[in-house]
């Protein structure tokens, strides 16, 4: 699957229809968990950082950011924030399966179940080794990822229409509870110049991960659960819940700088 396909022409509109993410919420959650590991300012990069509004929010709490995405038509958006805010803040554009820095850094977050969209281990065990490659001894991993719940019983094979005066989509689901892969087809109509309204195509599919797999991919990347939580809180998982919070420490290198 070419990620790079994802987000083309919804980038323009991707903040209008996740008006419902409670970015500033979800922030302080964030920066109240990093703080608690000891994270106060520093280097921290954001995989999968979409249109910015994330890495936005975390470079005024006092954060060095970096942004990485693979989808130049997301970035785009970001860098447009970047402009108007005047934050300082490094946007790549990478596929976090293979992403590239210059230097480790003190935490990696990953929001909004962007790793749900590696659908094959191989792939996630890819992306949780490069993040372990790149944190500082100690460093912190944090991310969210959508549960097998949310895609069996609240998205299934519905379709979800949405019309507004900026555009209207139509979303349609397909889960497999075989495979664990949930496909969205999302159809947009945008307004164009001459009046009339066009028609946009996009396909993603993500994957149902257990927390055991996750969990168990971690530990072979070289990071240590710290926790899993019900996103953003500090309340364990429920049964019904539809997004879950991990937190992920690196070890490796902090237990080899002590054995030396």
């Amino acid at each position: 699957m070419n990620k790079t396909d994802f987000y083309g022409s919804f980038a323009s509109v991707y903040d209008l229809f996740r008006d419902n993410v409670d970015y500033e919420s979800w922030c302080r959650h964030i920066v109240k968990v990093l703080q608690r590991y000891g994270i106060q300012d520093g280097l921290v990069c954001e995989l999968g950082c979409g249109t910015g509004i994330m890495t936005e929010l975390l470079s005024r709490a006092g954060y060095d950011m970096i942004g990485i995405d693979c989808s130049e038509e997301m970035l785009t958006e970001a860098m447009e924030k970047k402009v108007l805010s005047g934050q300082d803040i490094l946007y790549l554009l990478q596929d976090m399966r293979e992403f590239e820095l210059y230097g480790t850094v003190k935490a990696v977050i990953c929001i909004l179940d962007s790793l749900n969209y590696m659908t094959e281990e191989e792939d996630l065990l890819k992306v949780f080794r490069l993040v372990n490659n790149y944190l500082d001894p100690g460093g912190l991993f944090l991310f969210d990822i959508n549960t097998e719940y949310k895609y069996r019983e609240l998205l299934g094979n519905r379709a979800i229409v949405e019309q507004r005066e900026e555009g209207s989509f139509i979303w349609e689901n397909d889960y497999d509870s075989e495979s664990g892969i949930h496909e969205y087809a999302i159809t947009l109509f945008l307004p164009a110049e001459n009046g009339l309204y066009e028609k946009h195509e996009e396909f993603h599919y993500q994957k149902a991960w257990t927390p055991s797999q996750v969990t168990e991919m971690l530990v072979k990347a070289g990071l240590q659960v710290e926790g899993i939580y019900e996103a953003y809180t500090d309340s364990p998982p429920e049964k019904r819940g539809e997004r879950l919070l991990f937190i992920a420490r690196e070890k490796d290198k902090e237990s080899g700088r002590k054995a030396e």
